[in-house]
């Protein structure tokens, strides 16, 4: 994460040498259970005059709430990928994570993830969850005639095909079987069909953006 990130948000940690640039990390793919998990989310903001989007994950060992990590991204910008990566490689969790939980490929608007860099950089799987299947049409024609880097953007999202209906929600996933992600998204969802992790980063994102905590993910 960028030190304006770290110096906002109040913790710098260094990355672990497994996990520092340059070194390649063995892909986690296929276990029978996933019990240390992040799930990240973005608070809402100002999109005429807000620069930056604050970003919480919250650490999960099973269903209890472990740690919480904290960052920022541009608007509509093009560093989600990047700060997703530091805030987790640089953070004492990292060497004990199996999962990455996303809600939703962007986060601060269009700020679209790239999921197989992710996956390819921490080395773990990822899944992406949404409540309604995605409007795609609406996200390519925003991405194409209003957002800048909107062609590349939208390369990432049609890379990942369309989402998934399991478990009461639409996925995306990279790194386990469409029953692993079943199996994942059951056992961490207990007051609604989202993962406590994500229900957790979306409560605490609000709480930072707003003084409050906000809707339902």
């Amino acid at each position: 994460m960028d030190a304006s990130s770290q110096e906002t948000f109040g913790w710098s940690a260094p990355i672990p040498e497994r996990r520092r640039r340059g070194a390649t990390p063995e892909l986690t793919v296929g276990r029978s259970s996933y019990s240390h998990v992040v799930g990240f989310d973005d608070g809402s903001f100002d999109k005429y005059s807000q620069r930056y989007v604050p970003v919480v994950g919250a650490v999960f060992s099973g269903l209890r709430l472990e740690g919480v990590l904290t960052g920022r991204v541009t608007a509509d910008g093009a560093n989600a990928t990047r700060v997703l990566i530091e805030m987790v490689a640089g953070s004492k969790f990292a060497a004990q994570l199996q999962l990455v939980l996303l809600q939703g490929i962007a986060l601060g608007g269009f700020n679209v993830v790239d999921l197989h860099r992710l996956h390819e950089a921490l080395g773990l799987p990822v899944i992406v969850v949404a409540r309604r299947r995605p409007r795609l049409e609406k996200i390519r024609e925003a991405l194409l005639t209003r957002v800048p880097g909107g062609a590349r953007k939208w390369a990432l999202i049609e890379r990942l095909g369309p989402m998934e209906r399991l478990a009461g929600v639409y996925v995306q996933r990279l790194g386990l079987s469409r029953d692993e992600a079943e199996r994942v998204i059951r056992q961490l969802s207990v007051n609604a069909n989202i993962p406590e992790p994500l229900r957790t980063a979306h409560l605490i994102a609000g709480g930072i953006a707003t003084g409050q905590s906000r809707g339902r993910p």
